[in-house]
């Protein structure tokens, strides 16, 4: 029974530990890259709300979004996703509107503009 409640302590510190250093790595990230200095706020907000709600995200706030960077990207999203706000929300489905976003703004930047 005591294998039992160190066992379930281990599992505890392991993961609230793991989860630390996850937010540590993002938090590193974001300040190397200077992240959040990349976008201007109602863009920021515009493309929170493609990934977190179902609202599209314009040319303009694509534009930004791709000149911030994928790794900026990324990392702001997981470090959203460990508030605990967000705590109710499903990570995978999440990431795979993240990615879905970025791969748009990516396509969307990248293709040619129409000749006049």
């Amino acid at each position: 029974m005591a294998s039992i409640n160190v066992y379930s302590i281990l599992v505890v510190l392991f993961l609230t530990c793991g989860a630390r250093m996850a937010t540590k790595e993002n938090d590193q990230i974001i300040k190397e890259n200077n992240c959040e200095t990349e976008m201007g706020l109602p863009c920021v907000l515009e493309a929170f709300m493609s990934i977190f709600n179902t609202r599209s995200i314009s040319n303009k706030c694509c534009g930004e979004l791709v000149v911030l960077g994928k790794v900026c990207h990324s990392a702001l999203v997981k470090r959203t996703l460990e508030n605990p706000l967000f705590k109710d929300l499903n990570p995978a489905t999440i990431i795979a509107k993240s990615i879905q976003t970025w791969n748009n703004c990516l396509a969307l930047i990248d293709s040619p503009s129409p000749s006049a």
